[in-house]
């Protein structure tokens, strides 16, 4: 070997070494974030039925909040939505107190919305200790918090913008019963201009709509052309389809529950990334327990979603 082939072998073993090192860590560097070349990407987190969390692993709800709360900031989180079964036994006061403890780590840090699940309340509604833990007045010092139905807070709105886009979330509670139905119509009429996220416990199944998710189309969401995504929970299954509205404008429902996951679920959150530049919203799947995300086509999509409409850039 000349002395020429031995600096050339030698810059060939270095440089093979440097790309060792970046496939490595591209390998063992999870996706996370929104998109770099978007800075004005956000993301709104599907937090689902923590009701074994409250009931038998009070940690793992308490890893979830906290989680949101340190990388709120590098995750550009901008709302959290609980999509009910906030515990597993409505009348218990124990798992209330680690549901609360969860909460009050995103208390003044990260906004978020509630709304009552089967299991929060009794087959009578009654919502009692729902009501205690979540009632309006916790919520009422908070500028994003819209207001609630009436004395409860079983079925409320919150308000935040992002990226120069004014957005709802109206949070409904478990089978919402006609008069609540009239209500929800209301406040979206109220609020012209505002994209709308409806969130509530029953909606999706593993493989369509339900009865009630069919009653919500039909009654609410169908007529609204700035509702543009429906979330629930409930069933323990992902899930995702794409309806047309009356407008022609579409609208994406998603069931996100991972409660059939061993250790109640395992930390699974849902992250909707939203990128203006791309008209996007990526979906991600990930465990602030497991420090894993899910890889599958089913927990981790792309959701085409129009953020240019002049018409819908801030609200009147």
């Amino acid at each position: 070997m000349t002395y020429c082939d031995g600096l050339a072998a030698g810059r060939n073993v270095r440089f093979c070494r440097v790309l060792g090192l970046l496939v490595f860590a591209a390998v063992l560097w999870p996706a996370r974030g929104v998109c770099a070349e978007d800075a004005d990407g956000f993301t709104v987190v599907l937090l689902p039925d923590t009701q074994f969390y409250s009931e038998k692993f009070p940690d793992t709800y308490l890893a979830q909040a906290e989680w949101i709360k340190r990388h709120a900031e590098d995750e550009r989180i901008e709302f959290v939505i609980h999509l009910g079964d906030i515990v597993q036994n409505y009348d218990a006061e124990a798992e209330w107190k680690a549901a609360d403890r969860a909460h009050r780590v995103l208390d003044g840090a990260v906004p978020y919305s509630v709304l009552p699940g089967n299991h929060d309340m009794s087959k009578e509604r009654d919502s009692t200790l729902y009501n205690k833990h979540f009632s309006p007045a916790r919520f009422k010092d908070r500028p994003w918090y819209g207001g609630s139905m009436d004395e409860t807070n079983d079925n409320n709105y919150c308000l935040f913008t992002a990226a120069g886009m004014d957005f709802m979330v109206l949070s409904l509670e478990y089978r919402p019963r006609d008069h609540v139905v009239d209500w929800a119509n209301r406040v979206i009429d109220e609020h012209p201009g505002r994209r709308v996220i409806v969130a509530t416990h029953r909606y999706m199944s593993p493989d369509k709509r339900t009865e009630t998710g069919d009653r919500l189309w039909q009654k609410l969401i169908r007529h609204h052309a700035d509702v543009f995504l429906a979330v629930s929970g409930h069933h323990m299954e992902v899930n995702h389809q794409t309806s047309t509205n009356e407008a022609g404008r579409p609208v994406h429902e998603l069931l996100c529950d991972y409660q059939g996951q061993p250790n109640g679920g395992n930390g699974w959150l849902q992250l909707l990334r939203f990128d203006p530049g791309r008209n996007e919203i990526r979906v991600e799947t990930y465990s602030p327990t497991l420090k894993q995300h899910k890889r599958e086509p089913a927990h981790n999509y792309t959701l085409e979603y129009d953020m240019g409409r002049a018409e819908l850039k801030k609200a009147g």
